[in-house]
């Protein structure tokens, strides 16, 4: 799978024989995603002490429409099938070099629409929001001296989260999914979200690099930064059993409002509320929460790994029983290759045959088409990258997932 992690089973084993014993071990009911990568994450967990990012997102792995495989569900386009996968990155919270894969969940939406459930009820049901909650418990670092501050999106912003964070006692930067909410500001007062943020003192001014995106080209963005404290307070009717049973009514937070001025026109400015646990009391402590939120690009380069580079959409297995070991197995292939791309980025100097084995370094020196000798990481990936079309001229940047 490593060596050609885009192509089928079939292209990925040297013979029949082995491509049949493929088959047979992910027929086999033992193998699931669970066990695949089960010790993936428990080597990732066992990180040495200090402060570590948990980065997660949750993304659609899409069959398509016509997809004759059995057990795979619904997805937001409803005639669609495939599954979702929910992953937990763990980050350096200082360096921002990956160390891993903290958890996943994989599943499946049913086919069948659920019955209506009174509101009084439907707290005591099971809800694929409930997926956030389940990788906060379970990703528990085993050495003692490691502090987590989570990276979450608006999709997290919920209070069965904070309370899950808040018991544990892990740290949050979790984006504000929407400004109606009422919070007691920090002179007591219970006031919208739009209106605590309003109020907030300016604490600085910087520049932030904006990357391109379908919509809008990269920019630098000039933003304002404010911050206050605040008081999440428990929602009166739809709280969790896991909120009702610990009795938690109140949890105290900051808040970090990011706006931009002056923008492009024809561009929408930048807004991000920010709840964090973290300290905002001066510009600096606010801009480390931003640099904090900014990482979270990366568990969307690992989707785009995993479905672009990986092409895990366009396995054929036959049932959601064999693809789903399949996924997981792609899921760790996925963040080698990440793990790769990043220590060229951040740490380039760093001798390739530390990261790389020495083969890779010998054949692709003797088919590059310049002779420069490769001894770092980053020219083993730019002599790599070089082979899809990358010019490896100073003006270039970095290469990117596709031509990798």
């Amino acid at each position: 799978m490593a060596e050609k992690p885009d192509a089928s089973t079939p292209k990925q084993t040297e013979s029949r024989g082995s491509c049949k014993a493929v088959y047979r071990l992910f027929a086999r009911p033992e193998v699931t995603f669970d066990s695949v990568t089960q010790t993936h994450y428990q080597n990732t967990q066992a990180m040495p002490p200090g402060r570590c990012l948990v980065i997660s997102d949750t993304t659609e792995i899409d069959f398509g429409y016509k997809s004759p495989r059995a057990g795979p569900g619904q997805l937001t386009g409803t005639h669609r099938r495939g599954f979702f996968l929910h992953s937990s990155w763990i980050v350096d919270a200082d360096t921002h070099a990956v160390t891993g894969l903290g958890k996943q969940e994989l599943w499946a939406r049913p086919l069948q629409k659920k019955k209506q459930v009174h509101r009084v009820n439907c707290r005591k049901r099971a809800a694929e929001a409930d997926v956030w909650e389940r990788n906060i418990e379970a990703i528990t670092p085993s050495r003692a001296g490691v502090e987590l501050i989570h990276i979450c999106d608006r999709a997290a912003d919920n209070s069965a989260v904070f309370a899950h964070l808040f018991v544990k006692g892990d740290s949050w930067v979790i984006r504000a999914g929407q400004l109606t909410r009422h919070l007691r500001n920090a002179e007591g007062r219970t006031q919208k979200l739009s209106e605590i943020i309003k109020a907030a003192p300016l604490k600085g001014t910087c520049q932030l690099s904006i990357a391109a995106n379908k919509k809008q080209p990269a920019r630098i963005a000039s933003i304002e930064v404010s911050s206050t404290g605040a008081t999440l307070i428990r929602p009166r009717e739809g709280a969790t059993a896991f909120v009702m049973d610990k009795g938690i009514r109140e949890i105290e937070t900051n808040i970090v409002v990011v706006k931009e001025v002056d923008a492009p026109r024809g561009v929408e400015p930048i807004c991000w509320v920010l709840y964090t646990r973290e300290s905002v009391l001066s510009f600096t402590a606010c801009y480390r929460v931003i640099e904090h939120y900014e990482q979270r690009p990366i568990v969307e380069d690992f989707h785009k790994c995993l479905k672009t580079g990986l092409a895990i959409e366009l396995r054929e297995y036959a049932s959601a029983d064999r693809l789903k070991p399949v996924i997981g197995a792609a899921s760790v292939e996925a963040a080698r290759l990440l793990q790769l791309r990043d220590a060229s980025r951040k740490s380039p100097d760093t001798p390739a045959r530390k990261v790389v084995p020495a083969e890779w370094i010998d054949v692709l020196q003797s088919i590059q088409r310049h002779s420069r000798k490769i001894v770092t990481v980053c020219d083993f990936t730019q002599a790599l990258a070089a082979l899809g079309g990358f010019l490896c001229r100073k003006s270039d940047g970095s290469p990117g997932w596709q031509t990798l």
